[in-house]
């Protein structure tokens, strides 16, 4: 347990160090002064500001819907590992803030394999998926009531096909929310 939160705690400030390689160069973007945005048949546009944080969640962690919640709801893992990618905690978080703020919602975490591999094995893997999903979760303070895991193995794919890139999008979980009744 103490072992979980030190190894999520040193992917973040590991990540948090990187530069992205997808950075703009907002200077040159910048509407000059006394400039117009102009859309189509000059209608009014958006100033680029707008543009770059729209949607975005106060801390920049990624775009939310109209209620807070967070778009992005799949969480990709390597081949024949449950260990989640540093790139995905950021994700991971901002859907356990969400939980913090609406105690009343639950989550169910379905976790997913591609077809290489035993059913029994399968399940297993996927159900090893979802909790480590869930232990980010309880790293973050959510409680473990509103987080239940379901392993499907490779009963459920998204991707038909015997080749890498259906294999990678098989191999995930997926955060599926419920409101309590």
């Amino acid at each position: 347990m103490r072992y979980s939160f030190f190894l999520v705690l040193a992917i973040f400030i590991g990540l948090s160090g990187c530069k992205s390689k997808g950075d703009l160069k907002t200077e040159a973007l910048q509407t000059p002064a006394g400039a117009t945005t102009q859309g189509l048949e000059g209608e009014e546009g958006v100033a680029l500001h707008e543009v770059q944080t729209q949607g975005l969640q106060e801390d920049g962690i990624g775009p939310v819907d109209s209620s807070g919640m967070p778009v992005s709801k799949v969480i990709y893992f390597d081949f024949d590992s449950a260990q989640v990618r540093g790139e995905d905690i950021p994700v991971i978080q901002a859907h356990a803030k969400y939980l913090l703020e609406n105690p009343q919602v639950k989550v169910v975490l379905e976790g997913h394999t591609d077809e290489r591999g035993s059913r029994e094995y399968n399940v297993a893997l996927s159900e090893a998926r979802a909790i480590a999903v869930a232990k980010i979760f309880e790293l973050q303070g959510v409680p473990s009531t509103q987080v239940s895991v379901v392993p499907y193995g490779e009963e459920k794919p998204v991707a038909l096909g015997h080749n890498e890139e259906a294999w990678s999008k098989n191999r995930r979980v997926e955060i599926v929310y419920q409101r309590s009744q």
